[in-house]
């Protein structure tokens, strides 16, 4: 039987062998550390030799090695970014804004979503594997987890949550300070009655939220509240309104929900579930300033974050440690923006 004969690809090479950059050179007539300086970001190189190496290349199909490249410079230029599956609306908009930023530098997202921000146990070893430059979190970590992941000489930095008891860098809203605004608005418009829709008990930012809610009221003399417990979702939200109302046997003057979504399904299951009108017979208010809470049929009053600026700072806070791991850790807070949708009744601006 006679043997199929090898047939040749367009590198002028047999089988499936993958170009190299000594075959570039070679084709391209000049040395392996010019076709390096072609494709290295910020490296010199002519004109005139870019063009032959670009050429050459092409017509071999060489594309350079990230994963060799970072055997060199000892840098993977990625960086893993941990979220998990139960967080608001908006954090499509904080990925978009990540990975445009990181982009800008060269540097490549690795996602890691969990299912609970209790679960970082199975994401942290993956990252490490992956020798990551860096790692965004808007999960929490315990101080074991983080000891584990500081001798591995990796900055962190905290999305919108931060280790208070720890020096760590982070970059958050004030969640606390945004709900002082949502109940001093809702009492001074005469709220006496009020239920309250937590976030996941393992949610750092619900617990937060909660907070800024309970002791506002507190301060303010407000005692009859009714609180449930969720997730962020919209499903959860009308879940829980409806736990709300069979445990009070009425409806109260006011929800503050945990999220925009959960106040959108609030809205939806007291329409037609209670045949409540929203704001007449019952207000309700959200947090996060999602783009569906704008929508007309909701108009929630809200927490609007600002996102863009959020990201912005926390990948620049990222990439600078990555550069220097000498800079003390930093945390960031910013403010929100108190959204007056039609979903509350509030006192006039001017008031």
């Amino acid at each position: 039987m006679s043997k199929r004969p090898k047939t040749a690809n367009n590198t002028g090479m047999t089988g499936r062998k993958r170009a190299t950059s000594y075959d570039v050179a070679k084709a391209a007539g000049v040395s392996q550390s010019a076709v390096s300086r072609v494709f290295q970001d910020g490296a010199s190189a002519s004109k005139a030799m870019r063009d032959r190496v670009v050429a050459a290349a092409n017509k071999l199909g060489y594309r350079p090695n990230a994963i060799a490249r970072g055997l060199i410079t000892q840098r993977s230029n990625m960086v893993a970014v941990v979220i998990s599956k139960l967080t608001n609306l908006y954090y499509p908009e904080v990925l978009e804004q990540l990975t445009q930023r990181f982009s800008e530098q060269g540097i490549r997202v690795l996602l890691f979503a969990l299912e609970h921000e209790g679960d970082a146990d199975k994401v942290v070893d993956q990252m490490l594997q992956y020798r990551v430059d860096g790692i965004l979190t808007a999960a929490m970590f315990t101080p074991g987890q983080m000891k584990t992941i500081d001798n591995a000489h990796i900055p962190v930095v905290f999305y919108n949550r931060t280790l208070k008891n720890h020096q760590v860098c982070s970059v958050r809203c004030d969640q606390e300070e945004g709900e002082r605004w949502l109940v001093d608005e809702l009492v001074r418009a005469g709220h006496r009655t009020f239920g309250i829709i937590e976030g996941p008990a393992d949610s750092v930012v619900a617990s937060e939220r909660k907070m800024g809610a309970l002791n506002e009221l507190a301060n303010m003399g407000i005692t009859d509240i009714t609180i449930v417990s969720g997730e962020y979702g919209y499903e959860t939200g009308r879940e829980c309104f409806s736990r709300l109302m069979a445990r009070r046997g009425s409806a109260p003057d006011a929800v503050i929900a945990a999220s925009d979504a959960m106040a959108i399904g609030c809205i939806d299951e007291a329409r037609e579930g209670y045949a409540l009108k929203v704001p007449d017979d019952i207000s309700i208010v959200g947090f996060d300033g999602v783009g569906p809470a704008r929508f007309a049929a909701y108009d929630v009053t809200t927490i609007r974050q600002p996102v863009k600026r959020m990201a912005q700072s926390a990948a620049s806070m990222l990439i600078e440690r990555i550069e220097n791991p000498d800079l003390s850790p930093e945390k960031r807070a910013f403010s929100g923006t108190l959204i007056r949708g039609s979903s509350a009744r509030l006192r006039s601006a001017d008031e």
